[in-house]
């Protein structure tokens, strides 16, 4: 179907970019071009406009994912509307969605993307059920940070329904593993807590960063979200709750 030329056919028309991890920013400029904006207006009697944004769809995200893209990708691939403040809002398809902003986790420029009508949350690098949370200081990142993030995630996340007659609760999406909700959010909060805590205890009673990795503060966690090799390690996650508890001399 076509309204004044344009193809209204069931197309992507909005990527959320949660922060500037390569796997959330990779596919942005073959995903934009495979979808379309439009911008409802006055077309006639019962009819709207239906606008091709150059032919793409609109990708949106903090600013600072823009400024970490950089020249690392191109310019067709940046987002093409950027939000500063706490959240951006935002109605498509009978749904309220929010970007919720949250500084200083994964990075200082991750988002956590509600749909409010379908009880959705995409947690972006903040949450994944496959490993340890990644830290990136050099981007901003921060442990402390990174649980205020989780806190904020359970505070959106609405718990199962306990009614055997009434099913009901929020699905947590992940950066990567199994569609979750707010008793998964908890439990992974409570491990990052765990071990920022311990991590803490030993940089004050006068441990080196080697003595901590050593007594490996994440024993009890390790068989479920550790991992010796690959992008992000355990050793890496230790090493950076340690540089961000550690007071600089």
């Amino acid at each position: 179907m076509t309204v004044q030329g344009a193809d209204i056919r069931p197309k992507i028309r909005y990527i959320f970019n949660t922060s500037a991890h390569p796997d959330h920013i990779g596919g942005n400029e073959k995903l934009s071009k495979a979808g379309l904006t439009i911008f409802p207006g006055g077309a006639g009697p019962g009819l709207g406009a239906v606008v091709a944004n150059s032919g793409s769809a609109a990708i949106l995200g903090h600013d600072n994912v823009t400024q970490r893209m950089g020249d690392a990708f191109p310019v067709a691939a940046w987002p093409t509307e950027g939000y500063t403040g706490r959240m951006r809002s935002y109605y498509l398809n009978g749904d309220g969605i929010q970007m919720v902003y949250q500084p200083a986790a994964y990075s200082d420029g991750d988002s956590i993307v509600t749909f409010r009508r379908a009880d959705v949350i995409m947690t972006g690098e903040i949450f994944d059920m496959t490993r340890f949370p990644i830290i990136d200081l050099e981007k901003g990142g921060s442990i402390q940070g990174e649980i205020d993030a989780l806190n904020r995630l359970l505070d959106l996340a609405i718990p199962p329904v306990p009614l055997v007659w009434q099913e009901g609760r929020t699905f947590v999406i992940p950066a990567r593993g199994r569609v979750t909700d707010q008793a998964d959010l908890v439990e992974y909060r409570d491990m990052v807590t765990y071990v920022r805590d311990v991590v803490d205890d030993m940089i004050k009673s006068g441990m080196t960063l080697e003595q901590i990795k050593k007594a490996d503060p994440t024993f009890p966690h390790r068989a479920r979200y550790g991992a010796d090799t690959g992008p992000w390690t355990t050793e890496m996650f230790v090493e950076a709750v340690d540089r961000s508890l550690r007071p600089r001399s």
